[in-house]
Parts: structure tokens; C-alpha cells; sequence
């Protein structure tokens, strides 16, 4: 059994077809489906469902990939910590959320320090990325609070104010209450505290729309289409011009972290150390335990 044939197997079950394997991979179909089957003769077991929409994990293709992820992740930490130099070099992979204002600066710092690191990033929501860092696709993300995971650790960054965003024609809460809800997909921390706050005000919103971009969100907002709940760092530049109106709610609802996570158990790279020292020297952040929060 090879590393490569590991990686594949990985790639198929996470995309769900041979086609869009062979996309992520650049490799041509037919090899992605010879090592898959040549994997199947080596353990003498069937991985994969195969039908008309793709492929889905067998119960044994499910076993298999919880330890080829472990076994992969151990092999990448090999090689850093092997390779690892006082100088930050190589691929650091990194998600955030969208909101993240100070996110521009840190990248910038970051890299007119370490020119020899080559630096992605990706976005999501907050639940989303935990999962990614979890499973060992990213070295780290900047989320909003989240609930406590024994294999994370987080380093704090800054604290936001949310509010609740409507047009200007709007200047009540209670004119709001009717109003479509316009946030990012399941996952995000803010629909989850504005969700919070209908529930503890037995309201159900009247509809929820859901959208990829903050600033497809925040242009429907200005043009009436419905409220939402975002930080009010981030929708400076429309308080200034007048297009859009705050309504705030109490603070257990609209105080919130923006956090950087990582796995507790991952070598820390000096790629990876330099990148938290660089936005601790831009917000003074220090790091704590998830459990803390």
C-alpha cells in the first residue's frame, strides 16, 4: 500500500466522484480508477458504493478512511518537522471567516517577512473550517467562537460588535421582525447567535436566505431585500453614507470572539509560529484553551 493510493482513496470519498478527483488531483480518470481498484484487491474488500451520482463509502471504505487521514497527517508532520527550519518556508494553508477586518494586514506582514512561504487561503463558515483544521486540510483558521473541542487549541485575536443591519428606512427593532433573514449557510457564527436571539424571544423568522458573499449580503441589505447580524467593523463604509441603519441587542447575543484555531496535537511549524506571532503583534492576542470560553 502506497501513500499516493492513500491520498486517492482520500480524494474520492471527500469529492464523491472519480471525475472530480481526477480535477483535484490532475491526474487522468483511468488511473484514479485503477489505483482505487488495485487498493480494493490489496485489502480484499469493496471501499466504495458505486451508482449513478458517484461513489459513496462502504462501512469498510469509512474505517479506512478515519486511519489513511491519520496516516497521512502523520506523514505531512514528518516532513515538516524533518524540514523544519529557523527561516519559514514552504506551504501554509490557512481559512478564515469573511469578516475578519484585519485580515489584509496580517496577510501583508506576513508576507514581506517570510517571502519563502507560500501562503493560501480559504474561506467559510465557522464550522466548516473547525472541521478542516480538524482533519488536517488546513494548519489553522480564524473562526468565531465555537463550542469547546478537546483537539483544538485557539490563540485570541479581537472581539466584535454585531448588529442587526436593516435599510434606512427602518429605525425599530419591531419593524424588523417581519423582515427575511439574510446570512451565510449553516455553520456561521453569527446566524447562530441571531438564531439564539429569535428563540429566546419565541420569534420564528418569517424566511432565511442564504448567501456565499458578505457583500452580496450587505448590497441586499441597502436595497431592502431583508435584515442581517454582522459585525459592525465591517459595515463602516454604509453607516458613513447613510444607507443602512444599526439596531443592537444585548450584549450575550452581540459580543463575540474572532479566534485562531489549531490542532492541539500538529508540530508547530516555525511557518506556523511566525504567522500567530504576526497578528499577536498586530492585536495583541494571546492564547488560551477552547475550553476557556
Amino acid at each position: 500500500m502506497e501513500f499516493k493510493d492513500l491520498e486517492i482513496f482520500q480524494t474520492v470519498a471527500q469529492k464523491g466522484t472519480i471525475t472530480d478527483a481526477a480535477k483535484e488531483l490532475n491526474y487522468v480518470q483511468s488511473n484514479i480508477t485503477s489505483r482505487i481498484q488495485k487498493l480494493e484487491a490489496e485489502l480484499d474488500t469493496p471501499l466504495f458504493n458505486r451508482h449513478s451520482r458517484g461513489m459513496t463509502l462502504t462501512p469498510e471504505g469509512k474505517k479506512l478512511l478515519v486511519y489513511s487521514e491519520k496516516i497521512l497527517s502523520l506523514t505531512n508532520e514528518m516532513k515538516k518537522v524533518v524540514q523544519s527550519k529557523t527561516e519559514p518556508a514552504g506551504k501554509l494553508e490557512i481559512g478564515t471567516v469573511e469578516t475578519v477586518i484585519k485580515l489584509p494586514m496580517i496577510l501583508s506582514s506576513y508576507n514581506k517577512k517570510y517571502k519563502n512561504v507560500d501562503l493560501s487561503l480559504l474561506t467559510g463558515v465557522t464550522e466548516k473550517l473547525q472541521n478542516d483544521v480538524l482533519h488536517n486540510r488546513l494548519d489553522g483558521a480564524f473562526v468565531t467562537e465555537i463550542d469547546q473541542h478537546p483537539e483544538l487549541c485557539s490563540h485570541d485575536v479581537f472581539q466584535e460588535e454585531l448588529v442587526l443591519l436593516s435599510d434606512n428606512t427602518k429605525t425599530t427593532i419591531d419593524q424588523l421582525l417581519n423582515e427575511p433573514v439574510l446570512c451565510f449557510s449553516e455553520g456561521c457564527g453569527y446566524r447562530a447567535r441571531l438564531a439564539r436571539w429569535y428563540k429566546d424571544q419565541n420569534i420564528v423568522p418569517k424566511k432565511v436566505m442564504e448567501f456565499g458573499t458578505l457583500e452580496t449580503i450587505l448590497g441586499s441589505v441597502v436595497m431592502g431585500l431583508g435584515i442581517t447580524f454582522v459585525p459592525k467593523s465591517a459595515i463602516g463604509h454604509l453607516l458613513e453614507k447613510g444607507l443602512v441603519h444599526c439596531h443592537y441587542l444585548p450584549e450575550k447575543y452581540s459580543k463575540i470572539n474572532t479566534v485562531f484555531i489549531r490542532r492541539k496535537d500538529t508540530y508547530l511549524t516555525s511557518t506556523v509560529e511566525k504567522f500567530i506571532e504576526t497578528f499577536e503583534e498586530i492585536d495583541g492576542g494571546s492564547a488560551y484553551p477552547l475550553t476557556n470560553f
